[in-house]
């Protein structure tokens, strides 16, 4: 039987048409996460890691290969995939429970119900007492955390990440990672991250994808073995670290560099 919440991507393949030829975007993609598993995908800007959240949240349908969730092939959005953009995605109009509530707007749920789970995401993401407060008037850690709890609401059965972080100071950006983390071991949700920080990666992550360029294709897999929370300056840290940039290119062109 297939555990809510696993993901199967099959020889994903993906072309855009740029003035009449093909650009393949992407190329033989196989994944799987299982469910519950903090999976992230890493690589060079270009490389297709957010085309791959876009196929499976359902925003594009055009592509070869299959894509299912427990089992099930994907087609077209739904709300047992949650999604958090780099941008939060707050309308300015609304505050901060009710761009929250919106997630839940087709759930089918009763008022009450909505009005208990909104509650208690809020307290997940560590956000009472600012129910009534219009986006204008948040910090920008504090809107990405509304817009996880936004993502989370309605329990979806995976929750995908695109660059959700990249946009914040240093500061906010560690603090929002521990937040992450805490929220990630209480609500059990399988997630996808897409991020170009590698110490962010390997800090969050049971496993990471490596992926390169022309065409987009995941040249490596590496499963982070090391206790939670991880120590940021740890040995085994840095060579999970060296590994992942190794296999990104990254080291070979600061060695030329130099």
């Amino acid at each position: 039987m297939t555990t809510r919440g696993s993901l199967e991507i099959k020889d994903v393949g993906k072309f855009y048409d740029v003035d009449g030829q093909q650009l393949k975007v992407l190329e033989h993609i196989n994944v799987h996460v299982s469910s519950g598993e903090f999976v992230t995908i890493v690589g060079p800007s270009g490389c297709g890691k957010s085309t791959i959240l876009r196929l499976v949240v359902g925003l594009d349908g055009d592509y070869s290969g299959t894509i299912s969730l427990d089992g099930q092939v994907i087609g077209g959005t739904s709300l047992d995939r949650g999604i958090v953009f780099q941008d939060h995605r707050l309308l300015p109009w609304l505050t901060l429970e009710e761009n929250i509530g919106l997630s839940l707007e087709n759930s089918g749920w009763t008022s009450a119900d909505k009005k208990r789970t909104i509650r208690e995401h809020i307290d997940l993401v560590g956000l009472r007492g600012f129910e009534k407060v219009y986006p204008y008037q948040l910090s920008g850690g504090m809107a990405q955390r509304a817009a996880i709890a936004r993502g989370l609401v309605n329990r979806p059965e995976i929750l995908l990440l695109d660059e959700p972080l990249g946009a914040l100071d240093a500061l906010t950006r560690l603090r929002l990672q521990e937040e992450l983390l805490r929220i990630w071991r209480v609500e059990k949700t399988t997630m996808i991250l897409v991020t170009h920080d590698v110490d962010e990666a390997i800090y969050l992550s049971d496993r990471i994808l490596v992926m390169n360029a022309n065409p987009g294709r995941i040249v490596r897999e590496i499963e982070v073995d090391l206790p939670l929370p991880r120590d940021r300056t740890s040995p085994e840290v840095a060579s999970i670290k060296r590994e992942i940039l190794e296999h990104m290119g990254e080291l070979s062109i600061h060695a030329e560099a130099a």
